[in-house]
């Protein structure tokens, strides 16, 4: 049998009560945004931006040196290159990012 606790009113209004009946339940807590910014420093990653970035300042330095034709075709390949660079990589990246 319990033991039963008994509180006057004054006591219950304006004193803690020592002993809690309610028991704290442990549970599991994940987190939604696994997310570490650490994670971008893939080589894989690194290599294809340093290739886009690479031809864009290639395209920039030609353009001064007014190379208009060369400058031209390296736009029109750059127009399909760097949305399939892009997208391949942010796949590559969530496929290989351990969630």
């Amino acid at each position: 049998m319990r033991k039963t606790q008994w509180f006057n009113f004054r006591n219950f209004f304006h004193k803690p009560s020592l002993t809690s009946s309610i028991k704290p339940r442990p549970y599991n807590a994940y987190s939604f945004v696994p997310f570490s910014p650490l994670a971008m420093l893939n080589p894989t990653i690194l290599t294809l931006g340093g290739i886009v970035l690479g031809i864009a300042i290639m395209e920039r330095v030609l353009e001064r040196w007014d190379v208009i034709d060369l400058v031209d075709q390296f736009a029109k390949v750059m127009r399909f290159i760097l949305p399939v660079t892009f997208y391949s990589a942010l796949i590559y990246f969530f496929a290989t990012f351990m969630f």
